[in-house]
């Protein structure tokens, strides 16, 4: 058991995406829109789309194993699976089946639900059980495949998703503490503004006894509502994190927020006065993948040199509950 207060290191990124792409063009030719006009309110070109043999599991793993790689670690040296999903392959849980295929047999593994803040929180939680010496080796997964739940032929919502899964590395260090500040935040009271929602049907199961059967419908979202909710509160709970850190925005090497929308990414830069060229941005080619897109593009700018270690980064995500959070992180051993 380690000491009380140990810190962690955030190791290892991997990310995978399916190979199906869906353009604007072929939205084009599916509802009444245009490359030009999801591009101009989204900033949004291409979605990835995992096929009807594909499953949230296997994204999870091939993401998972990445990480590892990179963290140098074998997948028996997990004490901790945590998956940030809202789309899992079965409705009790698919993180068990991530820690099947990664062969992590050492590893307790469990579902976590905060649709596009997921990842944060994820991240949050997986600090908890480091700093508290209950595990030394956690992989945190952001994974959602909500093609599975769109309406596409609903313009407003079919041209928004893709489908992806991306995961850290977080270890226990003796030697300092990467997850410099947090701060997590819900309003249940907004709920309606975007969600997935159950829908049953009255069924009577003997003569006195009645319960609900049915489905989840699609996602349902008021996009006006959603961006005004992004722009005002993003701005404060990075804010917040960073005064938790003992930060200022001056300080940050990068921006990277839930990938939802590059007008909220560039409304919130804007007021935190961070120059476009220190965020990150990977919308364009994926759109929003939900708890994932945070992982994916972290992995990508890890991968390609443009996040080096020591970089300081304010992570956000925001989305469904209504939830939103923000972590602020030291890349790196």
């Amino acid at each position: 058991m380690l000491k009380f207060g140990v810190g962690i290191a955030i190791t290892g990124s991997g990310s995978a995406t399916p190979e199906q792409v869906l353009s604007n063009d072929d939205l084009a030719m599916m509802v009444d829109t245009s490359d030009e006009w999801i591009k101009a309110r989204t900033g949004i070109s291409r979605r990835h789309l995992a096929p009807s043999s594909g499953s949230l599991s296997q994204l999870s793993a091939e993401a998972g194993l990445k990480a590892l790689a990179m963290a140098e670690l074998a997948p028996n040296d997990l004490d901790l699976i945590l998956l940030a999903t809202s789309s899992p392959d079965d409705l009790f849980g698919s993180a068990c089946q991530v820690q099947r295929l990664l062969g992590a047999s050492r590893a307790v593994a469990f579902d976590l639900t905060a649709a596009c803040s997921g990842f944060v929180f994820g991240l949050v939680t997986a600090a908890q059980y480091i700093r508290t010496g209950t595990y030394r080796n956690v992989l945190v997964i952001g994974a959602d495949i909500l093609s599975r739940w769109v309406d596409w032929n609903d313009r407003g919502t079919c041209i928004l998703f893709g489908d992806g899964a991306g995961a850290v590395v977080c270890q226990a260090s003796e030697t300092g503490d990467r997850l410099l500040g947090f701060e997590m935040c819900s309003d249940g009271t907004q709920n309606s503004s975007l969600n997935l929602a159950y829908q049953g049907q009255e069924k009577f199961i003997n003569t006195k006894s009645e319960i609900t059967q049915g489905n989840y419908q699609f996602i349902t979202m008021n996009g006006r509502e959603v961006y005004r909710f992004a722009v005002a509160k993003v701005p404060e709970v990075i804010e917040k994190a960073l005064y938790r850190a003992n930060l200022s925005a001056a300080d940050l090497d990068w921006l990277l927020l839930h990938q939802a929308n590059q007008r909220i990414i560039d409304a919130v830069a804007d007021r935190l006065k961070i120059k476009s060229e220190k965020v990150i941005s990977n919308v364009c080619e994926y759109g929003n993948t939900s708890a994932a897109s945070i992982p994916i593009a972290l992995d990508e700018a890890i991968r390609i040199g443009k996040v080096k270690d020591g970089d300081i980064i304010a992570t956000s995500g925001f989305g469904a509950g209504l939830s939103w959070g923000s972590a602020i992180i030291q890349w790196g051993k």
